[in-house]
């Protein structure tokens, strides 16, 4: 249950947000079919950003369970209490019976919406022209669209103003305006409770109005007579619910839009304020820390071997001695030790471990450094056929200074047999050509950064004087409460306009700071293009001079490096002859 509280006021915050960032920013602005995205964006991200959560995990140190903690717990006396038995009222559950009943009311007034529609389509006679189907009826109702139905009284209205009605109504069937419409009554049901979420419907349905009378107007000649149409259809009080209906009653503002010029391009800027907005709220509400306690993964301990020979940072000359000696009495590998440092700690820095077996060098470990170094083991494994390996295993992070060169042998002696033929010298790889001539490539120009500099700073709005939305009235279908809450949102709406010079303000403050940074970004643009059309050129002339100085050594050093390559295979196959003799041997 707390789940899903969590969940209902994440999503409520959600709305909340898009809402104040469409009134205070977009409102006024005539991206109207932009907006109606924007709108429809914020209710869906309402919906699904809650569901949303990055995990971060976070290691931490084991804590070990003190031991004298375990025996105290054998000891503490079995007291069974029996607690008092309180009522408490439980408040979870009381708000989910609230918002249950709220609930119910409002599905049961959807319900009875679809069926008063049902009953107006019902058995009416239907003119089908192109994708739209109309209806003309005899019943004083305002016109209104429902997907592809087109419903109006056509006794009513002049040829003219039905002219006017019918290409406003294409324009909402043709847009599908009636899945908004659908939309906001569904997260008026889910959200009733919440006030500014019936404002945010009422901004959907105007915004769908705007978009209706703006691609209307542009096919109807006579822009003042479609005007004179809007203030005629006010006279209807009758309107169908979840319709896209040509009454509106804030008709004022429907025209002011009409006639309002476009709005500039460079205020598209306003639609990205959401984006650090959201960004927020996953980094306050959506990331889950989970703790996790640390594994102490050591190598050492998996290795499936003989013996395990842990050398550490504190490891004394003493103890260093005694592992060489193991190893030599219990398998046979002859382990010298040399280059011991230590820091003033008496701490390992430096070691060097070569490992033998008889003659031949199976391990040579040298680890040379200024810090102290990490904890390594000597292992010593059985492989089939009783052959034993040796082999370096560490703790967690390798140490960087170390160097390793690994051979095997096996558990069997190896014979004496000429040293200097046991280790054939392999051929030296060939010098690479000198180094490029005399003149470093030129450096490419570095791309100009858009300007920055201060922004105004966001005006300071007193909270406190923020006019309040008014809660909707519990039963939707009370017609004077409905009036007085309709009566209370003209009023908020009205107060809420009082902010709106100050964010005006800041508004132009920050256009005219942006087009200033745009000139200059663009001047630096044009040196930056000179920039890189003599880098073009200074790169043709540096590659030409180096082909012209290193290319000769170029093909020497490719030449001397394929006889490198042919002198390795002869050498390891001189190398594995003698390993074979060897072990017949």
């Amino acid at each position: 249950m707390e789940t899903l509280f969590i969940f209902i006021a994440k999503s409520s915050g959600l709305v909340i947000l898009f809402y104040f960032a469409y009134f205070f920013l977009l409102r006024k602005e005539t991206f109207f079919s932009s907006n109606r995205w924007f709108l429809l964006a914020g209710l869906i991200t309402s919906l699904v950003l809650p569901f949303v959560v990055y995990t971060k995990i976070v290691w931490v140190d084991p804590t070990p369970m003190p031991a004298a903690m375990n025996y105290a717990a054998a000891f503490i006396p079995n007291t069974n209490t029996i607690p008092e038995e309180t009522f408490e009222i439980n408040w979870n559950y009381v708000a989910l019976v609230i918002y249950s009943i709220g609930f119910l009311a409002l599905i049961i007034k959807f319900a009875t919406d679809f069926y008063s529609l049902n009953s107006v389509l019902k058995g009416r006679e239907i003119q089908q022209e192109a994708d739209f189907k109309f209806i003309d009826i005899k019943e004083n109702i305002a016109p209104f669209s429902y997907f592809d139905y087109i419903v109006y009284n056509s006794s009513l209205y002049s040829a003219a103003e039905l002219e006017s009605i019918l290409e406003h109504e294409k324009v909402h069937s043709d847009q599908n305006h009636t899945v908004d419409v659908i939309i906001s009554r569904i997260f008026c049901v889910l959200f009733w409770f919440n006030p500014i979420i019936w404002l945010y419907k009422k901004a959907i349905l105007q915004n769908l109005e705007f978009i209706a009378d703006y691609e209307a107007s542009k096919k109807i000649a006579d822009k003042k007579a479609y005007q004179y149409t809007l203030l005629k259809i006010t006279t209807h009080e009758t309107c169908v619910a979840i319709t896209n209906h040509f009454y509106q009653s804030l008709i004022k503002k429907r025209i002011v839009m009409l006639n309002k010029n476009q709005s500039k391009k460079t205020n598209y800027w306003k639609y990205c304020t959401i984006i650090p907005a959201l960004a927020a709220f996953v980094f306050l509400f959506q990331i889950e820390v989970i703790a996790q306690e640390k594994k102490e993964t050591q190598e050492i301990a998996k290795t499936t071997a003989d013996d395990v020979y842990k050398i550490e940072k504190t490891t004394t000359d003493q103890e260093l001695k005694v592992i060489a000696e193991k190893i030599k009495q219990k398998h046979n590998f002859d382990v010298a030790i040399s280059n011991v440092k230590r820091n003033t700690n008496k701490e390992l820095t430096a070691i060097k471990m070569n490992i033998k077996k008889g003659t031949q060098e199976v391990q040579t470990i040298q680890i040379d450094g200024e810090e102290a170094i990490k904890s390594f083991g000597l292992v010593v494994s059985t492989e089939g056929d009783n052959i034993k390996k040796i082999g370096v295993v560490t703790d967690g992070e390798t140490n960087k200074s170390m160097m390793l060169q690994d051979r095997i042998a096996d558990v069997d002696e190896v014979n004496s047999q000429d040293v200097n033929e046991m280790h054939v010298a392999p051929p030296a790889p060939p010098a690479p050509p000198a180094r490029m001539g005399n003149i470093a490539p030129p450096a490419p120009p570095v791309a100009p950064a858009f300007p920055g500099g201060s922004m105004p700073k966001l005006p300071s709005i007193d909270m406190s004087k923020m006019p309040k939305a008014p809660a909707p009235p519990a039963n939707p279908r009370d017609k004077v409460a409905m009036a007085n809450f309709e009566k209370k949102m003209a009023e908020f709406e009205k107060k809420m306009e009082a902010f709106e010079p100050t964010l005006s303000a800041y508004e132009k403050q920050v256009n005219e700071i942006m087009s200033k940074h745009e000139a200059l970004y663009g001047k630096d643009m044009e040196k930056y293009e000179i920039a890189m059309e003599k880098f073009s050129v200074d790169m043709d002339k540096y590659a030409k001079y180096i082909e012209e100085t290193v290319g000769k050594d170029m093909k020497d050093y490719e030449k001397n490096m394929k006889e490198y390559e042919k002198d390795m295979k002869a050498y390891e196959k001189e190398m594995k002859k003698l390993d074979k003799e060897s072990r017949k041997s």
